[in-house]
């Protein structure tokens, strides 16, 4: 599949999957040429049928699509004449799909309309005339129904995996049932999307004559925010699935948002990336406002926050502003030569606004939304204090950004399981001032696997003379997994309380996000060597009651390390 080369700030990434990220609206334009966009036709023969099991809906163009009538599948997914929906004889459908619904059709002009209702749960379809696109919605009421995700379901043999470590064996099982081994030792499960939800706008593969995509919605009533990791694609010996995740457990840090999720929209194209007015903050559905669309929020009920610009910034780094509550997220990147940032189409209400360094949260604030309205923010100041790559230390390993990036093996956990061939060994004493202090220092680090790393440094007199403090950042946790310190085999730490973390597997299923936390030592100048000429030794013990075995004994992601003056 030609691809996006896409890579992941702060996690170096590895290019494969087909993916787009944000870019200008080319619509307007396009149409003012009289030029037809990406994925659309002039319509021909719109329109839609029942054949007495599905509804039957001909855009126009080269797309024409089923939704059967007892439970809202999706049964048929025909372009150009070939079929790609279904397989393992499976539909696409909402989780394992939904049972007994209420289905109904309506035409309205150049637009059609399929409306499932299942219990609380409303799900869309909706086509146009002369496009061949499907525009999904799905609104999850409550927790009545379970409904976390559309899967789209691609028969077998129409497109190469070029995305491998995505693929799913169906035998050598590491790890639940969901994480596989090839023979040659590599690890292979549908959790390893590599990317963050920020880092993509469509998924899905080409020939490159046919093009299929799902491209995801805005996801405001999604959770775990920008930097989140979910399922995105996998393939299997029976075929693929494309995802738009409504919500994800795993390593999840915030609760369940409801509401209407979407537009996000199937794209069938000739090969090309989908149209970029269909990318979530670009697309604009004014044709859908007067649909009856359960929870549908036009354009003119929403509202805009814009700030003029961030200083205390380290230029070093790309900084995000996310704005949240519990009814909504959202998020943009902000313009690296001044902070400046606008997030639009925003819910009206109250949210706390975050501004991230890399992953790393340096400055919260509110700030309320208006519908039809601007929100313009003064420039933002960082205290210095905020950013704790500002302390100064004796020593430093890896810098504060919110992630592992830099440590061993950093590059390959959003793609792998911990025991990949690929990766280093997870042992790996260091030696600060050494240049491969970092490099050699293990991303993660577990009490059942590599518990007990050790950090050689040396300290001058009037050092040695003095208490400090040491901090351990971290960026996510499993089993409650917490270092603990010993110093010079004389000095050891208090085991420190457990912080906030995702209670579901990690660190082995392809994710580092989870909360960023500081725990602090104060160690006494006792502690230390009185000789210069010899290094002082830290250990850093992995300490839980929780936990079993291996990679799923009690462990914890790294962000930095260092020692204060």
């Amino acid at each position: 599949m030609s691809a996006a080369n896409d890579r992941t700030p702060g996690i170096p990434g590895r290019s494969g999957l087909h993916l787009g990220r944000r870019a200008l609206v080319l619509g307007a334009t396009a149409t003012a040429a009289g030029l037809a966009l990406p994925g659309t036709a002039q319509a021909a023969t719109f329109g839609y049928t029942d054949d007495g099991t599905n509804y039957v809906i001909d855009t126009g163009a080269n797309l024409v699509f089923k939704v059967r009538k007892s439970n809202g599948d999706l049964s048929s997914l025909v372009y150009r004449g070939t079929e790609y929906q279904g397989y393992g004889g499976n539909n696409s459908h909402i989780e394992s799909g939904l049972g007994a619904s209420t289905v109904t059709i309506q035409q309205s002009g150049s637009t059609i309309l399929v409306s499932v209702t299942y219990g609380t749960l409303k799900h869309y379809y909706a086509a146009r005339s002369g496009e061949n696109n499907v525009y999904v919605w799905t609104n999850k009421a409550d927790t009545s129904v379970s409904a976390t995700r559309f899967i789209l379901r691609v028969k077998a043999g129409l497109f190469l995996n070029d995305e491998p470590d995505s693929y799913t064996y169906t035998n050598s099982t590491i790890e639940a049932s969901d994480v596989f081994a090839k023979s040659d030792g590599q690890t292979r499960s549908k959790h390893y999307s590599k990317l963050r939800v920020m880092d993509y706008n469509y998924v899905g593969w080409t020939t490159g004559s046919v093009g299929l995509y799902v491209v995801r919605s805005n996801h405001e009533k999604a959770s775990g925010g920008p930097f989140y990791r979910s399922l995105l694609r996998h393939q299997s010996a029976d075929g693929g699935g494309l995802y738009e995740i409504l919500y994800y457990g795993q390593n999840q840090t915030e609760d369940q948002r409801f509401g209407l999720q979407g537009p996000y929209v199937i794209a069938l194209t000739d090969g090309g990336a989908p149209s970029s007015s269909l990318y979530a903050g670009t697309l604009t559905t004014s044709w859908a406002d007067s649909l009856g669309i359960s929870g549908y929020v036009a354009t003119s009920g929403r509202g805009r926050v814009a700030g003029v610009g961030i200083t205390g910034r380290n230029t070093a780094y790309a900084y995000t502003v996310g704005i949240a509550n519990s009814a909504a997220q959202y998020w943009g990147s902000a313009r690296a030569s001044d902070g400046y940032f606008s997030i639009a189409g925003a819910l009206p209400g109250t949210y706390t606004l975050t501004v991230f360094k890399g992953e790393l949260a340096v400055y919260t604030t509110s700030v309320s939304v208006t519908a039809g309205g601007t929100t313009t923010l003064n420039s933002i100041a960082i205290p210095s204090t905020n950013d704790p790559s500002n302390a100064s230390a004796i020593w430093r390993i890896n810098d504060w950004n919110g992630t592992p990036s830099g440590f061993k093996n950093a590059d390959l956990m959003t793609y792998a399981h911990p025991s990949d061939v690929r990766a280093a060994a997870w042992t790996g004493n260091v030696v600060v001032g050494s240049g491969t202090e970092t490099s050699g220092f293990p991303c993660y680090i577990w009490k059942d696997v590599n518990s007990g790393l050790l950090v050689y440094f040396k300290l001058t007199a009037a050092q040695a003379a003095a208490a400090h403090t040491l901090r351990i950042g971290v960026t996510t946790a499993f089993a409650n997994g917490r270092p603990q310190v010993v110093v010079n085999d004389t000095w050891t730490s208090a085991i420190p309380s457990p912080p906030t973390q995702p209670t579901s597997r990690s660190l082995t299923n392809g994710s580092y996000r989870g909360n960023n936390n500081t725990f602090t030592y104060s160690v006494p100048a006792s502690a230390w060597l009185t000789d210069t000429s010899q290094y002082n030794v830290l250990k850093i013990n992995v300490v839980s009651g929780s936990g079993t075995t291996s990679y799923l004994s009690a462990g914890t992601a790294i962000d930095a390390l260092d020692l204060l003056t």
